[in-house]
This record gives C-alpha cells, structure tokens and sequence, in this order.
C-alpha cells in the first residue's frame, strides 16, 4: 500500500496512513486525510486558508477519482463550502455527470446536506482589499462594475500561492485512488479553473497501472493533458520514471500563454513513486507513507 501527497497534506497524511493501514477504503482515506487539509486555516493554498477571487470572493475546486471502473467527480467554483472533495465524490455516487460548476455545483453542495462556515477568513479578506487599494489606487474600490481583466495581470499571489493538495492511493484491495483539493489562485478572475477539477490534466487514476496528479501552474497541465499522459504511457508498457520524463518533455514544449512552474506526482501499482519539480524556484517537498514505514516521510522533490 502507498499514499503519496503533497507538502500541503501534513495536517492529513498520517490519518490516511493510518487508515490504510486498519484496511480501511483507500477513497476513504484519502478524503479524510484531505478534509484536514482543507480545515486548517495555516495552509494558504486550500480550503478555509485560501485566498479569494478579484471579487473577494471564495472560489473551491476539488475531485476524486475511482481507478477501478474510471468514474469521477469534480466541481468547480463552488461557493459557501470548502469541503469540495466529499461534494466531489456526490458527484461522482449521487449524479449521471461527472463535474458540476459554480452555482449548480453549490447548490448540489446544500441539496446533499453538506453546511459550512464562512469560508472567507477576516485576515484573508483585509489582505485582499487592501491589495485593491493599492492597484486601485482607492480608499473604497467597487469592484461589482469595473473591468477585471486588466486587473488580473496586475495583481500577483500575496505569498505567491498557486498550489493545490493531492493525494494518491493504491489500498490493501489493490484499488488505486487519486483526489484534490485546492482554493485556486489568489485574486483569480472569477470563475476560473485550474487543473484540480479537470480529469487527465490535475489528476487521473487506473488501478490497472497507477495514477497521477499535478500542482502549481495548472494551465500548462491543462494544455499537456499531464496526468493522463503519465497513466497512458505506463498503458503502453513505459515505466513510471519513463512516463513522467515523457510528461515533463511534453510541459517544456509548451509555448506561449502563462508559464511557469509545475509539480507532478506520480504511483504505478507496484508502489513506485517519483515526484519532480519542473520549474519552481523554492524548494518543492512532498509526503510518502508505505506499508512497513514506522511514518510518512517528508522528502525533497527531484529537479528536472
């Protein structure tokens, strides 16, 4: 058994571990592992910790795939709920459709039961606005009327934030899961997607042969189809190291629009694993927990 994830996933992985362990469902426990990421308030890339869109608004996004008979659930700019992996997996039990976005994708979330608190936190809303003082250069900007798309390639990620988390699992079943999680940019145009919710580009998964999942700059994923393409080529008889060299060669190729850094986290059914940081200045870790490991370890992402 394996669960590998993100830097982000510390508030989760060692309950994920622990489930797999007791033989609990790998979906299971990814999605447990998930929820204590989007809840901790530290964590300024997912959940209750992100940071809005343009319009002070937070925006969710998250999936969950089943590698047994390819089904997934994903929503997209779900408002009033940052739990959007266990909405995601509604999606994928309750509906014929595989996503739902923005205001059919909340209103899903409430027919489904699911309540949550404000999801925008005061410090995240005072950093927000007076960003738009600055760039406004206004002591009470309105945004409800004003262009946003000149804005949106002024204003830059407080912290420079554009991550996600993602969990990957194969169980003592042998059935492989991938999941995500992210609140999206900050300052985003509203109603934007990155990769999290997009099945092939921020994660795929086949219990056949493994799965994969992306962070970071989730345009260039879309455009490459990334994860998909790890899966595909392991299909066609490539390795796991081979399938993600394929990958990052396809990401380097691409020319034009935004461009920058991408983390790409990758299993096949024999427990393999390799993450690799392709462009990203800072240092890039990552979380692996394995049958047999006194703990999950944190280890440094390979540079390619």
């Amino acid at each position: 058994m394996i669960v590998l994830s993100n830097s982000e996933a510390w508030p989760g992985i060692q309950d994920a571990a622990n489930m797999l362990d007791s033989g609990e469902n790998g979906l299971d426990a990814i999605i447990c592992g998930i929820e204590k990421v989007e809840a901790e308030p530290t964590v300024r890339s997912v959940g209750f910790g992100g940071w809005p869109n343009l319009l002070g608004d937070m925006e969710f996004d998250g999936a969950v795939m089943d590698g047994d008979d390819l089904r997934t659930g994903a929503v997209g700019a779900v408002k009033d709920h940052f739990h959007v992996t266990r909405i995601a997996r509604k999606v994928m039990e309750e509906l014929n459709h595989e996503i739902l976005v923005g205001e059919g994708a909340t209103r899903f979330a409430y027919e489904m039961g699911f309540e949550c608190k404000n999801p925008l936190m005061e410090e995240s809303k005072d950093v927000w606005f007076k960003k738009l003082q600055e760039i406004t250069n206004e002591e009470n900007p309105d945004m409800s009327g004003r262009s946003l798309a000149k804005l949106n390639t002024m204003i830059t990620d407080p912290e420079k934030v554009r991550d996600t988390t993602v969990f990957l699992t194969r169980d003592c079943r042998n059935s492989i899961y991938s999941a995500t999680s992210t609140s999206g940019w900050a300052w985003k145009y509203p109603g934007r997607l990155g990769d999290s919710p997009i099945a092939g580009a921020g994660f795929y998964a086949d219990s056949r042969y493994g799965a994969a999942a992306c962070t970071h700059t989730g345009e260039m994923t879309i455009r490459a189809n990334t994860s998909y393409s790890i899966v595909m080529a392991m299909r066609l008889g490539y390795s796991l190291y081979e399938a993600v060299d394929m990958a990052v060669e396809e990401l380097k190729a691409l020319k034009g629009g935004f461009l920058a850094g991408v983390v790409i986290h990758a299993i096949d059914k024999d427990d393999n694993y390799r993450v690799v940081n392709i462009g990203c200045e800072e240092e890039i870790k990552y979380w692996v927990y394995k049958t047999g490991m006194r703990s999950p370890e944190h280890l440094i992402a390979e540079r390619v």
